[in-house]
Parts: structure tokens; C-alpha cells; sequence
């Protein structure tokens, strides 16, 4: 099972989440789009069921019914900005108009392929207040997230599937060049996961968003304006 949550009439924008996060990142930024949206929990996270195996392309093929028929823009954070390149290539059945990513990283070292597969093949971390455990999952999503603890035997613990941690680097050059509608890459000024400059070295037409970092949706809603608006002319066009 996977979560949506949705509002909104008109041209249908469908919004992924970052690693950690829920559907519920989106609010601010939602209520800015011309038409209607859709917000996902990806699998694992929030109120949607984990998966037996994570990849990016395991999520888009969770994420693809949850889609109305139709043609939609697709707009994802980071993790989530990667599954909105999958569903792009048109693999998924998903008709997909235009597709956003912000704030992919778009370079691993080995050193942090390492860690996250650390973190992967660890248990959830179990707290006992919810209280704690909201703070862990703020930690792990990187934005305060009051709708993304469960409780847990013994306490309380992140609404994330640990094993998620496990997808990986991106083959974004694939991606892009797989798509099958316009894409818009855009990131933070200060987004030190996706600098400007890896940005721009991998679309020198992104977007680099002032004055926001890596989570430019919460931060600032209103900072993604310039990507909403090239989503929408290309899903209406």
C-alpha cells in the first residue's frame, strides 16, 4: 500500500519526497501550484507499507499506480527526485509530462556508499518517548517531521524503512538522457548535498534556487516557484 494525500483541481502535479521524509514536506509548496496535486509516501516511509528490496526503479513501480490516467508532471526531492526521473522514461506507464528533480546528489564517494550501506543493514532505532523520536526522524529526513513516527515495541521509532538507505548512487546521465518529456533540475544556492557547480555541470540549464539549501521546498516553498512554473508550462503546453 501506498499513502497519497491530495487537493487542488486542474492540472495534476504528483510530488515524491526525500529520503526519511513523508508526502507532507510539500504542503507549503503545494498550495503554489496552479492546478491539482498529489503527495506520496514512498514505500517505506510514512504511512506507506516497506518494500522487500529498494531501488530506484522498485520505487517508481510502487509509486506508478498510486498515478491517475492522464497525462501529470512529476516533481521529487533528492530520493524522490531520482523516482521522478525513472517515471520519465515512460518504463512505469505513467504518463509523464514534464518531470522536476531538486537537490539530487548527484556524486558518491565510496566512502558514503559505505555508510549508507551501514545504515541500511541496521535495525530502526527504537525510542521512548515520541518526543525523541520525532527528533531522530527530523535528524534523518533533515526537516522537522511530526507525521513521521510510529510506535514501535519499547517506544517509538522514524516511520522510515532503515533498508531504504540501501538504493544507492544515481545514474542520472542515464536518466537524462532516457527521458521521454522536458526535465527540470534545480537545487539549492547553498545545497551542499548538490552544490551549484555538480548542478550545472550535469544540466547547464538547472536551476540554482538563491537562498535556500538542500531542503529548498521547506525552507522556502515560495523558492521553487521558477521550477513549478516550467513543469506547468510543459504539462498544459
Amino acid at each position: 500500500m501506498v499513502h497519497v494525500s491530495r487537493g487542488g483541481d486542474g492540472p495534476l502535479l504528483v510530488l515524491l519526497h526525500g529520503l526519511g521524509a513523508t508526502g507532507s514536506v510539500w504542503r507549503g509548496a503545494a498550495e503554489t501550484w496552479p492546478g491539482s496535486w498529489l503527495a506520496v509516501d514512498l514505500p517505506g516511509h510514512g504511512r506507506s507499507a516497506p518494500l522487500e528490496r529498494y531501488s530506484f526503479e522498485s520505487l517508481a513501480a510502487a509509486v506508478a499506480p498510486v498515478a491517475p490516467a492522464g497525462p501529470v508532471a512529476v516533481l521529487g526531492h533528492s530520493l524522490g527526485g531520482v523516482v521522478a526521473l525513472e517515471l520519465a522514461g515512460g518504463r512505469f506507464g505513467v504518463d509523464v509530462r514534464a518531470a522536476g528533480a531538486v537537490g539530487v546528489k548527484l556524486r558518491w564517494t565510496p566512502e558514503e556508499l559505505s555508510r549508507a550501506a551501514a545504515l541500511a543493514a541496521k535495525p530502526a532505532r527504537v525510542l521512548p518517548t515520541r518526543e525523541e523520536a520525532e527528533g531522530w526522524a527530523a535528524k534523518l529526513a533533515g526537516v522537522p517531521l511530526p507525521d513521521g513516527v510510529v510506535e514501535a515495541p519499547g517506544g517509538w521509532r522514524a516511520a522510515l524503512d532503515p533498508a531504504a538507505f540501501g538504493v544507492g548512487a544515481p545514474d542520472v546521465d542515464g536518466l537524462l538522457a532516457a527521458a521521454r518529456c522536458p526535465v527540470v533540475l534545480a537545487a539549492g544556492a547553498e545545497d551542499r548535498m548538490c552544490p551549484p557547480e555538480h548542478l550545472l555541470a550535469a544540466d547547464p540549464g538547472g536551476i540554482v534556487l538563491p537562498g535556500v539549501g538542500h531542503n529548498a521546498h521547506v525552507e522556502q516553498p515560495a523558492s521553487i516557484k521558477p521550477v513549478l512554473e516550467r513543469l506547468h508550462h510543459a504539462l498544459v503546453a
